[in-house]
């Protein structure tokens, strides 16, 4: 592009201003401070804001695919593209719309100057305008700093004779340094549109629901011709035959500019557009159905990362404005799995939820958050935005019940017991913590029940104390270890203290928190599927985390997506505490010493993949919660009433919650490799015989109700297990699965998966006054939690 030399440019100078004073719009005083500039500021001494403009930008979500929009998050719904993201016919209409000499003028047309001069003159007032396309840019860069303020603003858009000479001046100073393409692309990412709609991406999303790069002619066409009057001619307003009549317009200024020819613009002419609003969701209330969850949790680990801002308020605005191409680990498959799974359980209006989240061990992704709710401000049942799946903003969770026996087999086995660690497990156990009154109460101390004694009680070990949820057995095992080791094991795999009075528990009295060990703490599914992610990924448990990548405005990715995990327990006793965590669900393990479980279903449902769990009901099962995990993917869900505590879900509902993970879980793996668990080491398994130094005595099993055999003859190595040798009556008391529900848990999942248990019978579990914690909204539950 030539320079300027000093006479044109006082000669333009002058033109310009005789303009304006010619359309009675320039006092004299105004002119001759302007004409004494004679030539264009430096480019150096522009604003900061023309250099490096910073206008507000919408930010957008994605799913793991980098292709699905969960939602947007804008003050202004903008987006940037490059030139070559358009169709080549947009910025074609625009020039022959806006400014037909656009590439043969300096920043300020000359020509346009006179034209106006003469109509301005003509009409006895200002009928027509003389700005460029450059100086629209630059107004338009001008007051779309965010950081200007409401008066700085009204200033850069004042009607006056100032603001039109500083455009001018800005737009000679910015032609000397950006080139024709640079100041349309600015443009067509900066105009407005009309209908909210803020450049051309968003344009063409409003008005087409299509990338800008497939926009036709007639739809470009009608774009360009939006820009004088985006409100007035908008086809979203009313105004489809004015915003046709400004599209032929532009069609006929493009044969003018030689960009189309004479038949093709009559082409385009007779071509209607069909306009479909595009989604312009804003926020995660406008985010995809069941995703608001999801959505929800992000938002809160974006106001946590200082990389954002300095504080929750900067980073929220961040957000709004920055521009950000944030793709999620949300996968949209077990997303939608999970979502449909738990509305199978409750519908969206009933009063009890079923939340339930999925993770990815080995990374801390968060794969899926559903429950049955919408996640909207309006009023009406089964609306809310109370973070019900990951907790937090007052929402501090749900007793899980027996889930949390894990935490205490594994201190054990941290401890150097092996799995084959045995006990008399008896109907109740008097323990020595105390408790003064209530039913769980034993001339003053805590004794806890077992809620199916015939199918409980008797000679139990890691596995089959495990899979039978003998409550007896693991507070037993607890005392062994210690309460306040369980608590730090828990603390390790990420459970959090939410509720005061938990966190008060486990900071001051740990040692003394016996009832722990059957989920009275309250935790969240999130909380709890990473907490058995950390085993299926050998001992490493990874932070939470919602993003896989984050690109900031100038498309430079930032550093804030990368896992952060670490060792929390040995490979060894991660395989340990699997081998015994594979009972549950029906599976036998690497020694096969899995007799009964809770629920065995869950191995069919997996179609014989590795799986591993836990069911866990608290008391007179107001909550019911299962969480298993393969070595891929974890998946836990706690059925609750989150207004109401108390109103409790049933024992019933238990085989239709790990059903809904068992599902969701079959989901994710299909399509994944077929993967065991590895075995643990045998002496992790079994500990060393003793040397005999007399004749062994028969043991008296007449108390035994589950027909525990004690001759094992040696079948202690891997794959010859006792089952066969277990002829009583508990043996394999419920390999059908836990259909019908009615074996109640209690703490300890009652009477396995034929439901034979008397479900609601006895009080394990009991803890301590006050020691169940509260509950997330609502009411507190009175006495002691268990």
């Amino acid at each position: 592009m030539p320079p300027l030399n000093r006479m044109t440019r006082l000669t333009l100078l002058a033109v310009v201003a005789g303009a304006v004073v010619a359309a009675g719009a320039m006092p004299a005083a105004a002119l001759a401070n302007w004409a004494v500039e004679q030539s264009a500021p430096a480019y150096d001494t522009l604003p900061e804001v023309l250099k490096h403009p910073t206008t507000a930008q919408a930010s957008y979500l994605y799913a793991n695919d980098g292709k699905t929009v969960v939602t947007t998050f804008y003050d202004e719904n903008r987006r940037d593209v490059t030139l070559a993201e358009v169709a080549p016919v947009v910025p074609q209409a625009v020039v022959a719309a806006e400014d037909a000499r656009f590439y043969s003028h300096h920043g300020v047309d000359l020509k346009g100057v006179l034209r106006a001069v003469v109509a301005n003159g003509a009409s006895g007032g200002v009928s027509q305008g003389a700005s460029t396309l450059t100086m629209q840019y630059v107004r338009n860069v001008l007051k779309s700093d965010p950081s200007l303020s409401t008066e700085q603003r009204a200033e850069a858009t004042e009607q006056t004779p100032a603001r039109k000479i500083r455009e001018a001046r800005y737009a000679l100073a910015l032609e000397k340094e950006l080139s024709k393409e640079q100041i349309l692309q600015g443009y067509l990412n900066i105009a407005y549109f009309g209908s909210g709609a803020y450049g051309i991406h968003a344009a063409a999303h409003t008005y087409f629901s299509k990338d800008p790069a497939q926009l036709t002619l007639s739809e470009a066409s009608l774009l360009a011709g939006l820009l004088q009057s985006p409100e007035a001619d908008s086809p979203l307003n009313g105004g489809i035959e004015r915003a046709l009549s400004r599209r032929d317009y532009v069609l006929t200024a493009m044969t003018g500019t030689g960009a189309i020819t004479a038949a093709q613009a009559e082409t385009a002419k007779a071509d209607t557009p069909v306009v479909k609003r595009g989604a312009n969701p804003n926020d995660c209330t406008a985010s995809r159905q069941g995703w608001g969850f999801f959505c929800d949790y992000f938002r809160s680990w974006w106001r946590d990362q200082d990389t954002f801002g300095d504080t929750a308020e900067d980073r929220e605005q961040a957000l709004r404005q920055g521009g950000y191409r944030i793709v999620t680990t949300l996968d949209p498959k077990l997303q939608n799995a999970a979502q449909a799974q738990v509305t199978k359980v409750y519908g969206y209006t009933d009063k009890r939820a079923l939340p339930m989240a999925v993770v990815e061990p080995g990374t801390g992704k968060v794969l899926a958050l559903a429950v049955n709710r919408h996640y909207s401000a309006a009023a009406g049942a089964g609306n809310t935005m109370n973070q019900l799946v990951a907790g937090g903003t007052g929402i501090h969770g749900y007793q899980a019940g027996s889930t949390f026996k894990m935490f205490t087999m594994l201190a054990a086995l941290e401890a150097g017991k092996t799995l084959d660690t045995s006990f008399d497990a008896p109907t109740k156990l008097t323990t020595t913590w105390p408790e003064a009154t209530g039913p769980a109460s034993c001339d003053g101390y805590w004794c806890p029940r077992n809620a199916n004694p015939a199918w409980m009680d008797g000679k139990r070990d890691m596995w089959t104390g495990f899979g039978r949820s003998v409550n007896t057995y693991f507070v037993w095992l607890e005392q062994q270890v210690g309460a306040d080791k369980t608590i730090e094991m828990a603390q390790r795999l990420g459970i959090r203290f939410r509720h005061p009075d938990n966190a008060s528990h486990a900071a001051t009295d740990a040692a003394g928190w016996g009832s722990f060990v059957l989920g009275v703490s309250l935790t969240t599914p999130l909380d709890l599927a990473n907490a058995y992610a950390t085993l299926a990924a050998d001992g490493v448990y990874c932070s939470p985390l919602p993003v896989t990548a984050v690109t900031d405005g100038t498309g430079k990715q930032l550093d804030v997506a990368n896992p952060a995990c670490g060792p929390a327990v040995s490979p060894e006793i991660a395989r340990a505490a699997t081998d015994a965590a594979r009972c549950p669900v029906g599976q036998s393990g690497a020694f096969g010493r899995c007799d009964g479980g809770t629920a065995t279903a869950v191995s069919d449902l997996l179609g014989g993949r590795a799986v591993a769990g836990k069911t866990g009901s608290s008391t007179d099962n107001m909550t019911e919660s299962f969480v298993a995990y393969t070595p891929q993917l974890a998946a836990a869900a706690i059925a609750a009433n989150p207004d109401t505590p108390t109103d409790a879900v049933g024992a019933a509902v238990l085989s239709k919650v790990y059903r809904a993970v068992g599902s969701t879980l079959a989901t994710g793996s299909a399509g994944l490799e077929v993967k065991d668990f590895p075995a643990p080491q045998r002496t992790s398994a079994f500990s060393p015989e003793p040397v005999p130094t007399e004749p062994e005595k028969p043991r008296d099993e007449s108390h035994d109700g589950n027909g525990d055999n004690s001759h094992d003859n040696g079948d202690d190595r891997p794959g010859r297990g006792d089952d066969n040798n277990d002829n009583g009556n508990g043996d394999h008391n419920g390999d059908n699965g836990n259909d019908n529900g009615a074996g109640g848990d209690n703490g300890s999942d009652g009477g396995g998966d034929t439901g034979s248990g008397d479900s609601g019978s006895g009080s394990n579990g009991d803890g301590r006054p006050g020691r169940g914690g509260g509950w997330s909204g609502g009411s507190q539950p009175s006495g002691p939690g268990r």
